[in-house]
């Protein structure tokens, strides 16, 4: 079955920087683009970031276009986003997704807060 399981949580000061992973099984990673979500407290679910299935094209929310960096290692079958810049409404849980029709498929969740 699909499992996506991500990892790289922390605590950081405003300005840091931090690495978020999501390593994938279940399914031919270098088959399906992958995305990775955000869910600040409150708030409903943010598109933060897409890859296509080669790392060939990316995509970027306006929100963190310019400091994040989304990245992928399918020989690892992991997925990665680079964070960069980061401001406390930068917090939220972060999940890695992939879109298999007909269904959605959705990590744990880690979470990042930014706060000084």
């Amino acid at each position: 079955q699909v499992q996506l399981v991500e990892s790289g949580r922390g605590l950081v000061q405003p300005g840091g920087s931090l690495r978020l992973s999501c390593a994938a099984s279940g399914f031919t990673f270098s088959d399906f683009a992958m995305k990775w979500y955000r869910r600040a407290p409150g708030k409903e679910s943010e598109f933060v970031a897409s890859i296509s299935s080669d790392g060939g094209s990316t995509n970027y929310s306006d929100s963190v276009k310019g400091r994040f960096t989304i990245s992928r290692d399918n020989a690892k079958k992991t997925v990665y986003v680079h964070m960069n810049s980061l401001s406390p409404e930068d917090t939220a849980v972060y999940y890695c997704n992939i879109y298999w029709p007909p269904s959605d498929y959705w990590g744990q969740g880690t979470q990042v807060t930014v706060s000084s």
